[in-house]
């Protein structure tokens, strides 16, 4: 008896998925480039403005509120839930479903290491709320990238196997990363480019997985 099938990813999934990681991770380097070379001022100084205008609103209740918000983008809490769902997911032997998760997680993390390595960015000249950050690594936001990648997956994964569930879970999982997003702003952690790179080169790594690994229900038979 089969149970759903999805047709097999392409043969050649593997040098697809590198060469496009290179490509995404060589324009956001080449962004982080522009954003602290050649843009530096003429991107940065609006930039400011808004970070002070976010500190200028800060009340205690908004702070507790943009430390919840900024959770979903942890690194602890994507990796544990990260771990998590490709552990379930090897245990009823969803092979190409739990690829995709690492791949989506570990990929995005590998972009980001790259995007503060290579383009040192200084924080925005706020008080910054979230303690013991690295004053030149405010690009890209890790956060919003990783809080992207992962609520995404979970959105590609709840539409393929839980389809029914998905109507109304998936508009909930989506405003994760903006919210996320904001939080970070608010926070002081990151200027608006850094935190939109995040969500665009996650996205953009998410899209590139989802069209070429194709997770969902695997051919299984049963014995």
């Amino acid at each position: 008896m089969l149970a759903t099938e999805t047709p097999a990813p392409p043969r050649r999934a593997a040098p697809t998925l590198v060469g496009s990681w290179v490509g995404i991770a060589a324009v956001v380097v080449g962004v982080g480039w522009l954003l602290t070379h050649p843009l530096e001022h003429s991107v940065g100084d609006p930039e400011n403005d808004l970070a002070r205008w976010f500190e200028d609103r800060r009340t205690s209740t908004l702070t507790t509120t943009a430390h919840v918000l900024t959770t979903p983008g942890d690194t602890i809490v994507v990796l544990a839930l990260a771990a998590l769902l490709a552990v379930g997911l090897l245990a009823m032997r969803q092979w190409r479903s739990a690829l995709f998760v690492a791949l989506a997680v570990g990929g995005v993390y590998g972009i980001y290491v790259l995007g503060f390595t290579l383009a040192h960015r200084d924080r925005p000249p706020v008080k910054i709320l979230d303690p013991g950050l690295v004053p030149n690594h405010s690009f890209p936001s890790g956060h919003v990238a990783a809080a992207t990648v992962l609520w995404g997956a979970v959105v590609v994964l709840a539409r393929a196997y839980l389809p029914g569930v998905a109507r109304w879970l998936v508009p909930v999982l989506v405003v994760i990363p903006p919210l996320v997003l904001v939080s970070r702003l608010y926070l002081g952690a990151h200027h608006l480019s850094d935190t939109l790179v995040g969500m665009l080169f996650g996205l953009a790594w998410l899209v590139v997985l989802t069209l070429t690994l194709r997770p969902g229900p695997e051919d299984e038979r049963e014995v």
